[in-house]
């Protein structure tokens, strides 16, 4: 698997919408536009251009099975994304900081 584009994969995951259906790939994967529409407030239309673009930045991919196109997501960028801006980072440094902005938060309100 080549290089991720950054750029596209941040962009495509700035969208709340293209995050909800990573979500919803996430929690079942394989699911056909139709079955990704249903119970959303957007149209169909714009649900196949939010799979474009999650598609462009290689995080969902898809296959045939008959005359159904079923989506599944790709993993790989977003496991990239988090080994180069992520995990470089100690993680234990990182599980502190939710506690310290709490603290910080906290003793701002005394």
């Amino acid at each position: 698997m080549g290089k991720v584009d950054d750029d596209a994969v941040f962009r495509a995951l700035a969208d709340k919408s293209r995050r909800q259906l990573l979500d919803r790939l996430h929690a079942r994967n394989g699911q056909t536009l139709r079955e990704l529409c249903r119970g959303l407030d957007i149209t169909r239309q714009a649900v196949a251009k939010h799979l474009s673009v999650l598609g462009a930045a290689n995080l969902v991919v898809w296959k045939r099975r008959g005359r159904e196109k079923l989506h599944f997501i790709n993993p790989v960028p977003i496991n990239q994304i988090a080994e180069r801006w992520i995990g470089k980072f100690d993680r234990s440094q990182l599980s502190a900081l939710p506690e310290l902005k709490r603290s910080l938060e906290e003793d701002e309100h005394e």
